[in-house]
């Protein structure tokens, strides 16, 4: 085994204890294929009000611009998958990556740990961690990565396991063997696209980021949701798992190991009536540590009561 190949197990063995469930490895260059679609999901207003989407377009397409002399993208796959799942149909619901703790304190424990073990194995390594924080392009690096195919919901799909799982990344200058893609297998389904109550797939592949509950729910910050999308939320109030959820990969979805993804012990009791009722202290409490607390309290009694 030579020292490429002894370094890239290291990381992946090590990724494996931590609880990721796949690590894989891309060279770091340009995205060259990326910049016309993302210059035109931009130009189609596809990311709404979402106006830091039309900044760093540049670092987006290179990672070399965010790490001096990066040399490879790791990019890991961390499960989030709930053993249990919010009761009754008319109950409002959240997304189930955010049941648990706020994922971006879990997953950069774990790149920390991580990246402090390669310095330790490998020696003076530069690099930086990335859990959703930087313009990095975690689904199309992950693609190239091995680590599944990006769906017609525009999400990252791996045969084996669905789609509910975390992606993350170290970007290194440190060389590494890299893996590479696997094949779209997608085939002629449409389920995602048939499923979306907001009609937000607007294409194979293309998502109207405008139009989807999850945006609707948490990125947009207006005092109301227009109005189009009245009756159309299916219950969702902080995020939506709709395309995930009809999409046939997902049967092989497994419940996470992660202690830290399990949810608060009330939150899967809760009818609609105390939703309804939620008072800021137990928003609160629920929500002490998690990703809903983005929406704040007055963003999720807007979504609620839009219902």
């Amino acid at each position: 085994m030579n020292l490429l190949e002894r370094n890239t197990k290291l990381i992946k063995d090590k990724a494996k204890e931590l609880g990721f469930f796949f690590c894989g490895i891309s060279k770091a260059d340009f995205l060259k294929d990326q910049a016309p679609k993302l210059e035109s999901w931009l130009k189609n207003g596809h990311h709404g009000k979402m106006d830091y989407m039309e900044n760093h377009f540049d670092k987006r397409l290179d990672p070399r611009l965010l790490v001096d002399n990066a040399k490879s993208v790791v990019s890991l796959l961390l499960n989030y998958y709930p053993s249990e799942i919010q009761p009754g149909y008319d109950t409002p619901k959240i997304s189930k990556y955010a049941y648990g703790e706020d994922y971006h304190f879990v997953i950069k424990d774990k790149l920390k740990y991580l990246f402090q073990f390669i310095q330790d194995e490998i020696g003076e390594v530069g690099g930086r961690v990335f859990v959703d924080s930087a313009p990095v392009m975690d689904k199309v690096w992950a693609e190239k990565s091995g680590l599944g195919w990006i769906g017609k919901n525009s999400n990252l799909i791996h045969p084996k396991n669905g789609s509910f799982f975390f992606i993350a990344e170290l970007i290194l200058d440190l060389e590494l063997q890299s893996d590479g893609p696997m094949k779209d297998y997608c085939g002629t389904c449409t389920r995602c696209i048939d499923a979306c109550p907001t009609d937000a797939i607007v294409a194979p592949y293309v998502v109207d980021g405008s139009k989807c509950i999850s945006y609707l729910t948490i990125e947009l910050k207006d005092q109301l949701i227009p109005q189009e999308f009245k009756g159309k939320m299916e219950n969702w109030m902080f995020g939506c798992d709709i395309c995930q959820d009809v999409c046939p990969w997902n049967r092989f979805s497994k419940p996470t190991k992660e202690a830290r993804f399990n949810p608060h012990q009330n939150l899967l009791q809760l009818s609609k009536a105390d939703w309804l009722d939620l008072s800021e202290e137990i928003f609160r409490e629920l929500f002490k540590n998690s990703a809903v607390k983005r929406t704040k309290y007055s963003g999720l009694k807007r979504n609620l009561e839009f219902l």
